[in-house]
């Protein structure tokens, strides 16, 4: 049988927690995944002119002529799925993930191989229960043609794959599913407030390992300037979806209903820190305020303030300093435990278990330097509770116990700092 090649987009799915499953209720389980295949599956494939390659006891490979209809059928699914789950225990719920890639492959017969395949499954892999994962290459071609939200997690090193690929979560999908005439973005209205968004800050260190300071530095501003009750902040979620692209923040702010934008760069070096910022309305695109703030590595905390006090100065001149006095209540002084905690949330969402290891590793030494900060031990126990939930840990049972403990010191840290503050709000870490 003589092989050919062809491009195609190539989408893989599996059943997250299909072992799990099967252990509960073997017969059930593959009763339903007969249900889900014949109900929605495949129905859904045809509809969107896919050919089914082969299946699995838990997934499937499917190729698409087009990579546009291949992520509009990803997506469909995944929005339906909540729905077939209503009414069932969380233990027992069937959930996909989807992946998605764009490739060469080689044809033999009625199947198909090559890194086109391979890249597709290893993507689907990283994929979280209910995600859509897509690689730079299907990205490419439907950014500007479907009306979904995609957030870059960066470049992945996948097994049997030379070089990183770079992946993207399709965002939003309970309503993404527009019609494809619809506008890729809708024009939000400007809340009754102030209101602004911290655009993701430029690495001018000239290490690509230091992103995670830069990233850190923006999260703090955030969190500074969300404690001025009049001002309205995006969150950093939502603001991230911006990174590593160029930005009209006309358009930013159109897509996130804001007045203002702040954007930056940070340079760290030996000893110092640079933050620069300039605020800029994001109406009209014009610049309100510039400056750049010099000190210590040790004064880090004191410079992230300043740039906090003076953004809200010039969004509102009659601003108290007072309103976003942060010494009482910062969660650590320790500098080296601060960088420990910066550095685990780097590669947030941990997508890969030894991501998660490293995290739950570098939060360990935070704590140790620190025992009572609080969003390391939080974070800490979310590692904890990932390693049992996803499968990883060597001892399920003590994963769970230490998660809760670390959980209970968190809380008991905060009740801490908001007896010795005075502060009876509930404002999160």
């Amino acid at each position: 049988m003589t092989a050919s090649r062809r491009l195609a987009a190539i989408l893989a799915a599996d059943v997250a927690g299909y072992s799990r499953l099967m252990g509960a209720d073997e017969e059930g389980t593959l009763e339903r995944l007969k249900a889900l295949r014949h109900e929605l599956l495949d129905p859904k494939i045809a509809e969107h002119h896919g050919r089914i390659v082969k299946t699995t006891g838990d997934g499937m490979l499917v190729e698409f002529a087009s990579v546009v209809d291949a992520v509009r059928c990803a997506v469909a699914v995944q929005q339906a799925m909540p729905e077939r789950n209503t009414g069932v225990a969380a233990d027992n719920r069937i959930e996909l993930r989807i992946g998605i890639n764009l490739g060469d492959v080689i044809v033999e017969g009625d199947d198909l191989y090559g890194d086109g395949v391979n890249i597709a499954a290893r993507i689907e892999a990283l994929a979280d229960a209910g995600g859509v994962f897509v690689s730079n290459t299907v990205y490419d071609h439907v950014r500007d043609r479907l009306p979904f939200v995609f957030e870059d997690l960066g470049g992945q090193q996948v097994k049997n794959i030379t070089r990183p690929v770079r992946i993207y979560r399709v965002r939003d999908l309970t309503g993404a599913a527009r019609a494809p005439s619809a506008p890729a973005s809708a024009v939000l209205p400007l809340p009754d407030k102030p209101s602004i968004a911290v655009l993701p800050f430029a690495n001018m260190s000239g290490d690509p390992e230091q992103e995670y300071f830069a990233d850190g530095m923006v999260e703090e501003i955030i969190t500074a300037l969300s404690r001025i009750r009049w001002l309205f902040v995006i969150a950093r979620n939502s603001s991230f979806t911006y990174k590593g692209q160029t930005v009209d923040v006309k358009q930013v702010g159109r897509e996130l209903g804001v007045r203002y934008v702040l954007e930056g760069s940070v340079r760290k070096a030996g000893g110092r820190v640079r933050i620069t910022g300039q605020l800029i309305d994001a109406t009209n695109g014009t610049h309100l305020w510039a400056d750049r703030f010099d000190g210590a590595l040790e004064d880090v905390f004191d410079l992230q303030d300043k740039v906090a006090i003076s953004v809200a100065g010039v969004i509102e001149p009659a601003l108290q300093a007072a309103e976003i006095a942060r010494s009482a209540n910062r969660p650590t002084n320790d500098l080296t435990a601060y960088d420990l905690y910066l550095r685990a949330l780097a590669n947030f969402p941990w997508v890969l278990k030894e991501q998660l290891l490293e995290a739950r590793d570098l939060l360990s030494q935070a704590i140790a330097r620190d025992p009572r900060y609080g969003p390391a031990l939080a974070w800490a126990g979310i590692c904890h509770y990932r390693l049992c939930f996803d499968g990883w840990a060597e001892d399920p049972v003590a994963s769970r116990d230490k998660a809760i403990a670390l959980a209970e010191q968190a809380l008991a840290g905060r009740g801490r700092r908001r007896r010795r503050s005075g502060q009876r709000g509930t404002r999160p870490w």
